[in-house]
């Protein structure tokens, strides 16, 4: 993978998932050529419920990476005024689809409706995002000694995670690994696959008394709670690795452009050994992730 460094020869490693999501898609591209050949087709789902911008630049581009690998692509657009019966309907929908391989509801939902019921009405053969509690459950249930002793669909963001912190060679077994944030999608999953994987795994809250001192405690930090700026460079021990999920979008009061800015000061970089920049870090490789979950799904059926 490439080595570049942030700024000059004493500065982090910057961790390249641009680089690292390109070679997936590549590999995965392969692949699919290969089912092709068995007449097996892969096709990606996605339902989205109303006009979130995030949203709808997310599963366009969840798309683009479906047709450059060969994916099919089904979509189901929902409008803001839908139902939790018009959600729970296209779900039925995706799982009784045969060109469905595997599929998401892409999160979040409209206010008032509960996420959890719809994730529970999906095939577990057919989550793309990992998130069913049936394959949550694999992560708590299977034996101890690595992901991939686990025959169900990972979450994408912290799937990603560990491929990027694999790619550098950056150690996780025995390691002390600080998680900021513990939501449904990066949190809570990574913390049981950073467990399964052997590392310590502490993950920090809200109510965490002194999220700093854990962090300095870590081998890796991993930033995921939204905040821009959070992680200042005093919270990270030299040479640890640090990972960046938050994105923030903050805008320039004097010019009134927009930016996006991740959850670590990029001051961090001056002493960490490795880092993620956002954007072009866990985003394009939690995107590769998930098509690496189709491809696998796929793969399922020649078993």
């Amino acid at each position: 993978m490439p080595t570049a460094r942030w700024a000059g020869e004493d500065s982090a490693v910057r961790i390249d998932g641009t680089a690292l999501a390109a070679r997936t898609l590549e590999e995965l591209r392969v692949r699919v050529d290969r089912l092709h050949e068995r007449g097996i087709h892969p096709g990606l789902g996605t339902i989205l419920v109303g006009e979130n911008a995030g949203s709808l630049s997310y599963v366009a581009g969840k798309h683009r990476d479906s047709a450059q690998i060969g994916i099919e692509s089904i979509r189901l657009d929902l409008p803001t005024t839908a139902s939790a019966a018009d959600i729970r309907a296209a779900i039925l929908q995706m799982n009784d689809d045969p060109r469905v391989t595997a599929f998401i509801v892409q999160l979040p939902l409209p206010e008032g409706i509960d996420p959890t019921p719809m994730l529970e009405l999906m095939d577990p053969s057919k989550d793309a995002d990992g998130l069913h509690p049936t394959n949550l459950g694999e992560l708590v249930l299977a034996v101890p000694g690595g992901a991939g002793t686990i025959d169900a669909p990972l979450p994408c963001t912290p799937r990603g995670i560990v491929e990027m912190l694999r790619a550098y060679d950056i150690p996780i077994r025995g390691k002390h690994v600080t998680v900021i944030g513990q939501g449904l999608t990066v949190g809570r999953p990574l913390g049981l696959l950073l467990t399964r994987l052997e590392a310590t795994a502490t993950l920090t809250h809200s109510l965490t008394a002194d999220v700093a001192a854990e962090c300095r405690r870590a081998d890796i930090v991993i930033a995921a709670a939204g905040v821009a700026g959070l992680v200042k460079p005093d919270w990270v021990q030299p040479g640890a690795a640090v990972i960046d999920v938050g994105i923030t979008r903050v805008v320039n009061e004097e010019t009134g452009k927009a930016r996006l800015r991740g959850d670590v000061d990029p001051a961090v970089a001056a002493v960490a050994g490795f880092m993620s920049p956002v954007p072009g870090g866990v985003g394009p490789m939690t995107r590769a992730m998930l098509m690496k979950n189709v491809v696998e799904a796929a793969e399922r059926r020649l078993r």
